[in-house]
């Protein structure tokens, strides 16, 4: 009796179809699959960032709690101006504390939190001095633009109210900038964050733009706007404040 032949194909090692080599149609044979290459000094500038915004992050949420924990408790904080005019005052030294720490950390990569809190307890005074009057004139005028709408004299000082209201808010918050540099505040600060606000205004309403979405954001999602939001938005404010204070000092210096 005949015995079946038994046909042995040999396989190549490392040919789609062997033994712990899967098949992929369109591969050609010894292809290696692309992986990321990103070189020690590219991951820690990555980590150097993610560093600082989280610091930030963390610095903004405690020392607006009061302010975080009302508009949470109230979710029409309109109805009441004055208290929660008050608690926006301390948005003020908070910016200023931010921008202090984002400052250190151009030099120190990995600044510690506790700089920014440091930052916080020396600057509190002087940020909320410079920051009250901006604020009050904001608010004012933002008061005299809501009452006057629908008056005869609104349509005609609703422009010069606007005006008023965005050249306030981007004064206070370049003054907070120019605290993180300078320990002192005069009215010369003031007066130089004013005039940065009108002569770069491009820049001045993108800050307050980015401010306004960051709020937003917070508003809608506090947990995840807290935890992502606003150390990316006071970085680029940060950035752009310094170069509106940049064109300042090359005026003043002519």
């Amino acid at each position: 009796m005949s015995t079946p032949a038994t046909s042995i194909t040999s396989v190549t090692p490392g040919a789609p179809g062997a033994p712990g080599v899967p098949a992929t149609p369109g591969v050609p044979a010894g292809a290696r699959r692309p992986r990321l290459n990103v070189g020690h000094e590219s991951w820690d500038l990555i980590w150097s960032h993610v560093h600082r915004v989280l610091v930030v992050n963390l610095g903004v949420a405690v020392t607006n709690l009061p302010l975080l924990l009302a508009l949470a408790a109230e979710h029409r904080p309109w109805r009441y101006p004055v208290f929660f005019g008050l608690l926006s005052l301390g948005a003020g030294p908070s910016l200023a504390a931010a921008f202090a720490y984002l400052r250190a950390a151009a030099d120190d990569a990995r600044a510690p939190v506790t700089a920014l809190f440091r930052g916080y307890r020396r600057l509190f005074t002087r940020a909320l001095l410079a920051w009250t009057p901006c604020a009050l004139l904001a608010a004012v005028a933002a008061t005299d633009l809501a009452a006057l709408g629908t008056t005869g004299p609104g349509p005609v000082l609703a422009p010069l109210l606007i005006v008023v209201t965005l050249v306030a808010l981007s004064s206070g918050v370049v003054a907070m900038a120019a605290l993180a540099e300078e320990l002192s505040v005069t009215r010369h600060t003031l007066l130089a964050a004013s005039y940065a606000s009108v002569r770069r205004w491009p820049l001045a309403l993108l800050n307050l733009a980015l401010l306004g979405v960051g709020l937003a954001i917070v508003n809608q999602a506090p947990l995840l706007g807290l935890a992502a939001v606003p150390g990316c938005v006071l970085f680029v404010v940060w950035r752009d404040c310094g170069a509106m204070l940049e064109a300042v000092r090359a005026v003043s210096t002519r």
